[in-house]
């Protein structure tokens, strides 16, 4: 896909991964669609980039989502792409038991990280696939992972999503292509961005050890990746590893 011109959804593009995949596609031309929870941040984000509009949604809510594309197809008159980003960390073990007492992950901490990361995905995904069809005119859906989609140590919830995540990248693959429509997904690894920025100084420096190449990835390392699927038409249903060779 030439991205010049393009019309790409993003979601989570407030900030930190999604604003910088919102402004690097847009320095290759594309027309953006930022969108997020929050309107005041989303629509700042895009004041500052060229040819972009905000939206506030929460991609949880099958009806906001599906106003969404129709709004967005309304404004920019096409849907070319879609960057599935949005997310959300709600980190515990299991189960946790000392002294005697027994503390569970509770129901709402594994269904909400499930909500946002794996079901917006699919709603989002759905929605944009729809417009694509109708349009005749294909597209490209990419698809925001991790690394801890193998399962990582107090990520229950966000593992099953991001599993999930990549397996809805292959399904759709397969499903969409008749309509010239390919899909992608993306598996970082520990990238420096205002979540990671929070984490204790220990935790981060150890996580920035964790790889080969003794840092944290950037967000413009992702969005590089991102316009990767987009531009190459041989790409579909498959996940790129963007993790400075962490294993975890």
């Amino acid at each position: 896909m030439d991205i010049n011109n393009k019309v790409i959804v993003i979601t989570g593009a407030a900030r930190g991964l999604g604003y910088a995949m919102a402004e690097h596609l847009a320095e290759k031309g594309a027309k953006i669609a930022l969108v997020d929870i929050d309107f005041d941040s989303v629509d700042h984000a895009a004041s500052t980039i060229t040819d972009a509009k905000g939206y506030a949604c929460n991609v949880t809510n099958e009806a906001d989502v599906e106003q969404l594309f129709q709004q967005i197809k309304a404004d920019f008159s096409r849907i070319d792409g879609l960057v599935n980003n949005a997310g959300i960390l709600k980190d515990g073990l299991l189960i946790k038991y000392k002294d005697g007492e027994m503390r569970k992950m509770s129901l709402e901490q594994f269904q909400s990280v499930i909500d946002v990361n794996l079901s917006g995905v699919f709603l989002c995904g759905r929605e944009a696939a729809s417009h694509m069809v109708q349009s005749d005119k294909g597209g490209v859906i990419v698809n925001i992972s991790s690394i801890s989609r193998a399962g990582n140590f107090g990520q229950t919830n966000y593992s099953a999503a991001k599993a999930g995540v990549v397996a809805m990248t292959t399904a759709w693959a397969q499903e969409l292509a008749r309509f010239n429509i390919r899909t992608g997904a993306i598996a970082p690894g520990f990238i420096a961005t205002e979540m990671t920025a929070q984490m204790p100084q220990k935790a981060y420096d150890q996580a920035a050890q964790m790889s080969p190449l003794k840092r944290m990835g950037t967000p413009q390392e992702i969005a590089q990746a991102v316009s990767f699927i987009f531009e190459n038409d041989f790409i579909s249903g498959r996940v790129i590893e963007v993790d400075g060779g962490t294993r975890i």
